[in-house]
């Protein structure tokens, strides 16, 4: 599996999405809590898919609840709170574990192919954010406290590719 195009993960709503429907596409990856310090940044992400959306940006959300239990509650919680505190209309994933032995396929895949600080593969917190480029291969891996807008260079590179 040399792209994220191999993997789907089920929406919020239980479908099944493979990530292969966002082909051609550049996308930001991130999870995501909704009780953490980082949680604002659910903003700035919609921000960038707002102006970004009709160029080929996608920003894919996913819930995480493996640092500090940041995120209890249930996939229609996440979603009734995503849609009223931030207006998130991009798409957003079922929780999931993005580390450990139950870690998703997709974030197993994003961490050996964007290691982060001294080559560690392991997510450190929530909003930790990998930018794929259109040919579906991991191009950047951001910490938790890069903001969205701090991106924006990198993926309008990768727009204009």
């Amino acid at each position: 599996m040399n792209t994220v195009y191999a993997f789907s993960a089920p929406a919020l709503t239980g479908e099944e999405v493979r990530l292969d429907s966002y082909r051609g596409k550049v996308l930001l990856v991130v999870n995501t809590a909704s009780k953490c310090g980082f949680t604002p940044q659910y903003q700035g992400l919609e921000d960038l898919y707002k102006h970004y959306r009709e160029r080929g940006l996608e920003v894919l959300g996913f819930p995480c609840n493996q640092f500090g239990l940041q995120e209890p509650g249930s996939e229609a919680e996440i979603g009734a709170f995503c849609e009223r505190n931030y207006g998130v209309t991009f798409p957003m994933f079922a929780k999931i574990e993005v580390n450990g032995d139950h870690a998703h396929p997709l974030y197993r895949y994003l961490k050996s192919e964007a290691p982060g600080v001294l080559g560690t593969q392991a997510i450190k917190w929530n909003f930790t954010k990998f930018l794929v480029g259109k040919d579906g291969k991991v191009r950047n891996r951001y910490a938790p406290n890069t903001t969205p807008a701090e991106m924006k260079t990198d993926i309008e590179k990768l727009l204009d590719e």
